[in-house]
């Protein structure tokens, strides 16, 4: 007998601006751009990825595929998001010195 399995949908979790806001933190230490790009995703797809997509001034079907795992989107559509997301983004320095 096969296991049966139902689709996972990380979305779901993170409805809350602080759960939201732990998942990007740990995306952007980690330095990896697709995980970067995943949690806006996923992020986007809580908050609705219809309207988010029309904010950031792109289609929704674009979005979703700059936002994938194997997304790789473009700057401004990473800046476009984050606004459509009521988001900004500081810089701080690394810790320990500049090789």
């Amino acid at each position: 007998m096969a296991t049966e399995t139902i689709p996972f949908d990380a979305s779901e979790f993170f409805a809350d601006a602080e759960a939201q806001a732990a998942l990007l933190t740990d995306a952007f230490e980690s330095g990896d751009a697709a995980y970067i790009a995943n949690a806006l995703g996923i992020i986007a797809k809580a908050k609705g990825m219809t309207r988010v997509a029309r904010e950031a001034g792109v289609t929704r079907e674009a979005l979703y595929k700059a936002l994938s795992e194997r997304g790789d989107p473009k700057f401004s559509t990473i800046l476009g998001v984050a606004k459509a997301l009521g988001l900004k983004f500081t810089v701080t320095p690394a810790s320990g010195p500049a090789e």
